[in-house]
């Protein structure tokens, strides 16, 4: 598996701040980034870690040979400050195990609303939007976020597709299949584009202080729009799309150029309280605490690519009913009109203070209160701070199971956890998390 290509700049941020906090250790955690990362089989099976549970272990299928993702930030071993970061300041992440994909070409608006769920046609400079790439079968393939990006001189017009980085060379390949005589060119920048990502309720300032002009923060109140910009001397794009509970801002930039963007971010201090850093670097459990309280299921860790989008939890954010045809659209317009799902992604509130695991059994409660039939299977958990460390959890159970207020048993920490099915995936209340 190759070094992380911030790696320089993560282990100086770890001896930096060792001697910041006096002497308290601060060691960057690395861990794998897909096959083989999770125990146990399937899309969403996971390894335990401290406070959330969700490791993607994406599965091989086949296609082209994805580019070999590096490594990635587990933590530093400062996860109370690092989750607090995307609460009440600003958390940085090295995004490594996202792809770019880049579509240009007169007709690529046409042609990718042909292509998926998400409606397409009316797409603006600047929009942002999300939407499933399907097999024939409706199955999900991808999960894609398309940045339309505004025009710039001398510029060519671009689109470009954020996606699990596993997923960038199939998404190509099989787009490529469907092209005829269509002015498009799809291609997978991911070893070209650096990527970062800034949340928290302080992420504007620090992005402001970093070099991105107001004109551009401007715009970036407003949740699904992106921009170009300047950060750290360097031109990039930058896309709002809040995935924590508090304000997130994807940055695509020149991959070269990345460290010196990371840096901008991550040294910057307070000046009014001497020594307090304005930014904190954050691994990938912080930001599972804090997607999870969110609400954000993942693809590759909540649902993967033989669920159905009715399955995924997030159908309605994903997909258009009034859109014409697409790959996978029949079976998943009479889903809609016909039927239910088998299986539906959902939200658990424990009662008891016990977390189940990834990859965890989930059962029926029978009329004895044992447990009765397995009906599902824990997707990714944590404690959640902002409800008191209570044990919270996504799993795919099957339908009969789904509707809220559904109580379940699941295995938790040697003993049996009592499971409430939740109105939605969110767990935080709608009023946005701020400083």
């Amino acid at each position: 598996m190759p070094a992380n290509p911030l790696q320089p700049e993560h282990e100086r941020y770890a001896r930096v701040e060792s001697v910041r906090l006096g002497g308290v250790p601060v060691e960057v955690e690395w861990m794998p980034y897909g096959v083989g990362a999770g125990e146990g089989a399937g899309a969403g099976s996971a390894t335990a870690v401290p406070v959330a549970t969700a490791v993607p272990a994406v599965a091989p299928v086949a296609g082209p040979a994805p580019i070999e993702p590096p490594e990635i930030v587990a933590g530093y071993g400062l996860l109370e400050l690092e989750y607090a970061a995307f609460r009440r300041g600003a958390a940085v992440m090295d995004m490594a195990h996202r792809g770019t994909i880049a579509v240009r070409g007169a007709d690529r608006v046409d042609f990718l609303n042909r292509m998926v769920t998400q409606e397409l046609k009316d797409i603006a400079a600047g929009d942002v939007r999300a939407g499933f790439w399907l097999n024939r079968k409706g199955r999900i393939v991808a999960d894609l976020l398309f940045v339309h990006v505004p025009d710039a001189d001398g510029t060519p017009p671009l689109t470009l597709v954020d996606v699990d980085i596993h997923d960038a060379a199939l998404v190509v390949s099989t787009l490529h299949s469907f092209l005829f005589a269509e002015d498009v060119q799809i291609t997978d920048e991911s070893a070209l584009w650096g990527r970062l990502a800034v949340h928290g309720p302080e992420g504007g300032a620090l992005l402001s202080n970093a070099g991105v002009d107001d004109v551009a923060l401007e715009a970036l109140n407003q949740d699904a729009r992106c921009v170009r910009s300047t950060i750290a001397g360097v031109a990039a794009v930058f896309a709002r799309r809040d995935q924590c509970g508090s304000p997130g801002v994807e940055i695509f930039l020149p991959r070269e150029a990345a460290g010196r963007a990371w840096d901008a971010l991550v040294s910057q201090h307070d000046v009014q309280e001497i020594g307090r850093r304005r930014a904190r670097p954050a691994g990938w459990h912080a930001y599972n605490i804090a997607r999870i309280e969110a609400g954000t299921p993942l693809h590759h860790v909540d649902f993967g690519p033989d669920n159905l989008p009715h399955e995924s939890g997030i159908l309605h954010a994903r997909t258009s009913f009034k859109k014409g045809c697409y790959p996978g659209q029949e079976v998943v317009a009479r889903m809609e009109s016909l039927g239910k799902p088998k299986q539906r992604l959902v939200a658990l509130r424990m009662t008891e203070d016990a977390l189940p695991t990834a990859g965890s059994p989930v059962f029926e409660r029978g009329a004895d209160g044992e447990p009765g039939n397995p009906v599902g299977a824990i997707t990714s958990s944590t404690l959640a701070p902002m409800l008191g460390a209570a044990s919270v959890a996504f799993a795919m159970v099957r339908t009969a199971h789904s509707e809220p207020g559904a109580v379940l048993l699941v295995p938790a920490e040697g003993g049996r956890a009592t499971a409430t099915v939740q109105p939605g995936l969110r767990f935080l209340s709608e009023r946005p998390v701020t400083a």
